[in-house]
């Protein structure tokens, strides 16, 4: 029974470091060419680079390689824990063949921890309405978005297997993780004692579980897909229809932060074509959905203030996006039930005006008062995880809070650089525009005017902005109300994205 599963999955993390089978023991003894081959799902280069004898090589054959050992390999493997006790508890199989995993479990880490994961075996069929996921490319990103400072309570809301809760061990106190799937939290159990993490887990829909609490930091990669109001696959599907489950969360996730708490999330937005041709400026439509569960988010947030950022980090049309959910549950979009819910999701959306679904990451910081709201897009690479950059996002916006800019001396960073643009006429070459770049993290991108390169050329920390403004008015005839009124807009969303920073003092 799986309910056995996480006492037996305690006694398996010595008999798994004396074997070697972690993230660094996989990756010493396959190499650099067999590891991206197995990550590409490509297996028989690491078969070929494994040891002949021991622990280590039964284990990556069962766990990373989706092969059957015999019984007697399988019971030197796991010595001391029982083969038989490992069988009842659904992480190992008996086959034809031999022993096989009933389980995917594999090692997993990052710069401050290594742990175990356990979730549900994926080998591309269809899955099960509970089918409980491992460490996807969506947790993934969301682990490398989250903030990491140090915290006295932190929830894992919709932790599933309990990733997020795993990255999350390093810097907070105290760890609540919850689903609504109790064989989720079943495994979430089992991994978290495998990996020797002290969590409390509890089972229950949304904020029931935690009802009347509030905690430092709380995380949630929810069932955010959008599509038709049915539960088909618990991990990606709300029952709310549309983005219902993204509004939900944003709206009322403030509610449960301690003051100063910080919230993120992964979620998805449903751009409709009205909302397109209702934009004030081009490209600013897909926002009006975010905005409006952001009001209702302020409100929870009340009697405080909130801070809020809004991502986007990819659009798909409507076809792609059915498209790339039915194959992530393990439908071929051709079949005939593939096909089938197709056209169920497209009429869905037709009838709803969707154009096009985005995805992203929403950071929300409860204040003290007052707040600031940002919702645009990151579609660009990024260099670097962005959970730093929401860092130093959610501190420049505090910083905003106490200081005027106009008072302040900026300086323009290492990391930012000027990019000029040409184009060849008959007399040479002919300067069209300047781009600022930053060259770190989200490598930003602001297009400057004349004007604009000059006040930042200007920004070397020894004048203040206000003082800056009234050099360059003089310099180029403008009036310097004027200019402040054009130029304060673009001096702030530069602080924002990192491009000026405030003088370090000497």
């Amino acid at each position: 029974m799986i309910d056995r599963l996480p006492e037996v999955a305690a006694r398996l993390a010595p008999v798994f470091r004396a074997a070697g089978f972690t993230v660094d023991g996989v990756a010493e003894a396959l190499g650099a060419e067999a590891g991206a081959a197995l990550d590409r799902g490509e297996p028989e280069p690491a078969r070929r680079s494994l040891p002949d004898a021991g622990p280590f090589p039964v284990l990556v054959r069962l766990f990373l390689l989706s092969e059957a050992v015999t019984p007697d390999e399988a019971t030197a493997a796991f010595a001391p824990v029982r083969v038989d006790e490992l069988v009842d508890a659904e992480l190992l199989r008996r086959t034809d063949g031999g022993i096989a995993a009933g389980l995917d479990l594999r090692p997993h880490a990052d710069e401050h921890g290594s742990w175990w994961v356990l979730s549900d075996l994926d080998h591309g069929a269809d899955k099960a309405t509970e089918h409980v996921l491992g460490a996807g490319a969506a947790s993934m990103s969301l682990a490398r978005a989250t903030v990491r400072r140090e915290v006295g309570t932190l929830l894992d809301l919709g932790a599933g297997c309990g990733v997020q809760t795993l990255h999350c061990s390093g810097h907070a106190a105290s760890l609540t993780a919850t689903d609504v799937s109790e064989r989720a939290n079943t495994l979430a159990r089992a991994t978290f004692a495998i990996s020797g993490v002290d969590v409390e887990v509890l089972t229950g829909p949304w904020w029931e579980p935690v009802a009347g609490r509030r905690y430092d930091q709380i995380v949630c990669n929810p069932p955010f897909v959008p599509g038709p109001p049915a539960v088909e696959h618990v991990y990606r599907d709300a029952g709310l229809g549309g983005d219902g489950a993204s509004a939900l969360l944003v709206s009322s996730l403030p509610g449960f932060l301690t003051p100063g708490g910080v919230g993120q999330l992964l979620a998805s937005w449903l751009i409709t074509g009205a909302d397109l041709a209702a934009a004030e400026e081009p490209g600013t439509g897909w926002q009006a959905r975010p905005r409006r569960w952001l009001a209702d988010a302020a409100a929870a947030a009340a009697p405080g203030g909130l801070d809020a950022w809004v991502v986007q980090r990819d659009v798909a049309d409507p076809a792609l996006h059915v498209g790339t959910w039915l194959r992530d549950a393990g439908v071929d979009p051709a079949s005939p039930a593939g096909r089938a819910r197709t056209a169920e999701w497209l009429d869905f959306f037709a009838a709803h005006d969707v154009v096009g679904i985005g995805f992203g990451f929403v950071t929300l910081r409860r204040t003290g008062g007052g707040g600031t709201v940002v919702c645009e897009d990151m579609r660009q690479a990024i260099g670097d995880p962005l959970g730093g950059e929401v860092e130093a996002w959610l501190d420049r916006v505090a910083w905003l809070r106490g200081h005027d800019l106009l008072d302040e001396p900026l300086v323009a960073p290492p990391t930012t650089a000027l990019e000029r643009g040409y184009t060849g006429d008959d007399e040479g070459w002919r300067r069209i525009g300047g781009t600022l770049v930053r060259l770190d993290g989200p490598q930003w991108r602001h297009d400057l005017d004349d004007l604009g390169e000059a006040l930042i050329a200007g920004c070397r920390g020894y004048l203040p902005l206000s003082d800056l403004l009234g050099l360059l008015a003089v310099a180029h005839g403008r009036d310097v109300d004027e200019l402040t009124a054009a130029a304060l807009p673009v001096v702030r969303e530069l602080f924002l994205h990192g491009l000026l920073v405030p003088r370090t003092p000497s």
